[in-house]
């Protein structure tokens, strides 16, 4: 990557690592790939998949950077509960039917936790519905209730400069979504129920945008998608797969990081949150190479 800033900010890379609370000695070590390539085709998947399985994670592996590729796992969608008046199944197959605008009505009228009392309105996401990268967060704070938009606010900004770095822009190929569509009381952190409510209109949209990478930010996210497998420290360095329910799409991979707001809080792991941002490009490109190879 060249040290300027592609999206006419007027600041250069230095700049945004600064904003980052990162020296620029940090940089990503290969080139990036210029272009960008269609969706990967889908196959049926195997029965199984062992460690190191995909060929993107394989790819991954044989790089020289040391912190990629430690491990690869196969993880289903996180269970559901929900109290809503269907029946959980009867609600999960009306969801996973629906399509954008069904979704954002569906999210916009949704009762089914006790996190509708006190919004503003239900937030269900932003960005590039066909984008290849997909950041997920926790659930909307006071400013995103009141905008309608995730990642508003200090956090936002923070969020930004992490996108600008690897040459990203939000909704230029980026979709922004959240664990849950609604915002706890007092900034809390979701509880697993309402997580497990809101996991149906997530599982949707992945199935909708079909990303070719999952960017987890912060422990409520990783609960989302991957379950409760393990404390975010456990999770970092890692490459996960995600499947949904219909088998016969491939497997996106998963890396998990920091949330931004976390980030503002403790200073010294900005630096581990850019590194997960370079295994992030560089598992991008692998998925991407992999993709435009002749079957």
């Amino acid at each position: 990557m060249s040290d300027g800033n592609p999206h006419g900010t007027g600041l250069t890379r230095g700049q945004l690592l600064h904003e980052m609370g990162l020296t620029s000695q940090w940089r990503l070590r290969e080139q990036a790939v210029e272009g960008r390539a269609g969706k990967a085709a889908l196959a049926p998947p195997p029965a199984a998949i062992p460690a190191a399985a995909s060929a993107a994670t394989a790819a991954i592996e044989a790089t020289p950077l040391g912190e990629v590729g430690e491990a690869v796992e196969l993880l289903a969608p996180a269970p559901v509960a929900s109290n809503a008046a269907l029946p959980v199944v009867d609600r999960e197959q009306q969801i996973a039917r629906l399509d954008w605008d069904g979704l954002q009505h569906s999210v916009a009228e949704c009762r089914a936790c006790g996190l509708c009392q006190e919004r503003r309105q239900a937030v269900l996401g932003v960005g590039d519905r066909r984008a290849e990268w997909l950041f997920i967060g926790e659930g909307p704070g006071v400013e995103e209730d009141a905008r309608g938009e995730p990642f508003v606010g200090p956090a936002g900004k923070l969020l930004d400069a992490m996108l600008a770095a690897i040459d990203l822009q939000r909704g230029e190929n980026v979709y922004i979504a959240n664990a849950v569509k609604c915002r706890p009381p007092g900034n809390r952190t979701p509880e697993s129920a309402e997580i497990a409510t809101c996991a149906p209109y997530l599982r949707r949209q992945i199935a909708l945008i079909r990303p070719r990478l999952i960017v987890l930010l912060g422990r409520a996210a990783a609960n989302a998608v991957l379950g409760d497998i393990g404390s975010l420290a456990s999770l970092r360095g890692k490459t996960f797969e995600y499947r949904d329910a219909d088998s016969a799409k491939t497997a996106i991979p998963v890396l998990v990081s920091y949330h931004p707001a976390y980030l503002l809080r403790t200073l010294q792991d900005k630096a581990k949150a850019w590194e997960d941002l370079c295994r992030a490009r560089m598992l991008m490109r692998a998925t991407t190479t992999t993709a435009s190879l002749p079957a």
